[in-house]
């Protein structure tokens, strides 16, 4: 599935919003939101490097981002001083803007480039032995500084990791100097020190660029890092923006007309587990995923056609069960595509999953005094 195929559905999801009550408008564009920055405005995460250190970029890649995978011998000849998209081991990619030995007659051209794509994290880089005073260790910070004063804003919102080819005494060093500085200390992340090139430190460092990544580059970044602990909460972050817009949506009194919304909506959601899981994204699969489950469109669809049906009869009950069905439903999809996708459990228990899901929700629908009074504040 391609950007256009998703921003398609986003749009009538957008134009079926302004139908819905200003009360319900607000939440499903405030829900949608994070799945427009991980799915529409998706983006290798930036890092820019400088320092000092002349350890050769594709060796420093390798260590922070490859840890465990086979050096890259083959680098291909590249622009210096300018951003560069590197592949990770197949699993995604990322944009780097080597400066760490940017002479003068280049900062400009330095400088130009963070102006137009501002980086997400900054790696300062310092390498030495530990015999060298702290103040050596400030150099690598002083370069730091001239950016910030030289690109102003563009820099404002990048984090700072500290990287230490060295000893510990050095790293410590490093760690003083870059706590001193009021314009670098609150957006320091950490300070990593390496040994050598295969330091284990490279495997945390990745989690730390899972979370702390803006929502545009967190997606790519999962993939590279596999972690399955942020590929779970990522998941989990779709699964509940999705159940709440579907859940808004198919409260409202618009039978039918619904229904390729909401299906286009769990096969995204689908689709996008898949990807997080390292997966390339696919609507026929997604599909597919969901038919196995049982998640039919016309068993869903019929479901909630005739509960509304029923429920018609009961002022103000029928709305809120045919959401409840619509959101129901869609948690149960997006726990069971989580389970398989990214937990690694079998397809029958994947299913197993969303029937026991569906049920356990099922128990639920009976509609209490608090359902009435949501459904009235819905009206």
């Amino acid at each position: 599935m391609n950007q256009t195929a998703i921003l398609n559905i986003v749009e009538r999801l957008e134009r079926l919003v302004t139908r819905l009550p200003e009360k319900i408008r607000r939440p499903v564009l405030r829900e949608l939101t994070p799945l427009k920055e991980l799915f529409l405005q998706q983006r290798p995460p930036r890092f820019l490097f400088i320092g000092a250190s002349k350890t050769p970029t594709h060796r420093i890649i390798d260590t922070l981002f490859a840890p465990g995978a086979p050096e890259q011998l083959n680098v291909a000849l590249m622009p210096v001083h300018r951003w560069v998209d590197w592949g990770i081991s197949g699993h995604g990619t990322i944009s780097i803007l080597d400066a760490r030995d940017a002479a003068d007659s280049a900062t400009a051209e330095v400088d130009q480039d963070l102006k137009r794509q501002p980086p997400d994290i900054i790696f300062l880089f310092d390498e030495g032995e530990s015999s060298l005073e702290k103040a050596a260790a400030g150099k690598s910070v002083d370069v730091l500084l001239h950016f910030q004063h030289d690109v102003g804003e563009a820099l404002d919102d990048a984090k700072v990791i500290g990287v230490c080819f060295g000893s510990e005494k050095r790293a410590t060093q490093l760690r003083e100097v870059l706590k001193t500085q009021p314009a670098i200390r609150d957006r320091l992340l950490k300070v990593i020190q390496f040994t050598d090139m295969h330091s284990a430190e490279a495997r945390g460092l990745l989690s730390i660029l899972a979370e702390k990544l803006p929502n545009q580059a967190k997606i790519e970044m999962i993939r590279i890092s596999r972690d399955r602990e942020a590929q779970h909460h990522v998941a989990q972050m779709l699964i509940k923006s999705t159940t709440a817009i579907c859940t808004a949506i198919g409260a409202q009194p618009i039978p039918l007309a619904d229904m390729p919304i909401l299906t286009a909506l769990q096969v995204v959601m689908v689709s996008g587990i898949m990807y997080i899981s390292g997966r390339e994204r696919s609507l026929r699969a997604a599909t597919e995923f969901m038919t196995a489950l049982g998640a039919n469109v016309g068993a869903g669809m019929l479901l909630r056609e005739g509960a509304r049906a029923v429920l018609k009869f009961f002022p103000g009950w029928g709305n809120v069960v045919c959401g409840m069905i619509a959101g129901t439903g869609t948690y149960a999809i997006g726990r069971a595509a989580s389970a398989f996708f990214i937990g690694g459990v079998s397809l029958k228990e994947a299913r197993q999953k969303y029937l026991s899901n569906r049920k356990k929700a099922s128990h639920q629908l009976p509609l209490s005094q608090d359902s009435v009074r949501a459904s009235r504040r819905v009206e």
